[in-house]
């Protein structure tokens, strides 16, 4: 993970983030609920929304391929996805410190109630949880977990 760069995502590289969405979803099984949007709307949904409005960044091997994705919307984790070849070796930890230095005052994020992965990932970096649902507030109908991270 020494060769990875992370930057900021610009609209060109739409579809890598995307696509980073869309495989590393797929891979997490029955941990993360289904899409409910096909990828194609994803794809625009990331191109005409994602990318102009949050601060993306974009984590590439030395080949310039997309390895992992963190998305800030205010002191929201909005997104946080690492391709699945590469979990387990550092990436997201390395994208949850760019977050937690780019909001020092504190972060929230939502995880689905199975990816307990996610879950103990989470706690590992200091966030503890502060609201579960049952998933009604969101769009794939799963309960759900809020954490916080308190801040520096």
């Amino acid at each position: 993970m020494d060769a990875v760069v992370v930057r900021r995502a610009v609209i060109a590289d739409a579809r890598p983030v995307a696509d980073v969405l869309i495989r590393s979803r797929r891979a997490a099984g029955d941990a993360i609920p289904a899409a409910v949007h096909p990828d194609a709307e994803i794809r625009e949904w990331v191109r005409t929304v994602v990318i102009p409005g949050r601060e993306v960044w974009l984590a590439e091997d030395a080949d310039g391929r997309a390895l992992g994705v963190l998305v800030l919307d205010g002191d929201w984790v909005d997104q946080l996805y690492v391709e699945a070849d590469v979990t387990g070796m550092g990436l997201g930890s390395r994208l949850i410190q760019l977050a937690k230095s780019r909001r020092p005052a504190g972060l929230q994020l939502w995880t689905f109630a199975t990816n307990t992965a996610a879950q103990r990932f989470y706690l590992r970096h200091g966030f503890t949880v502060v609201e579960t649902t049952d998933g009604s507030g969101n769009e794939e109908k799963a309960p759900d977990i809020r954490f916080a991270w308190t801040g520096a």
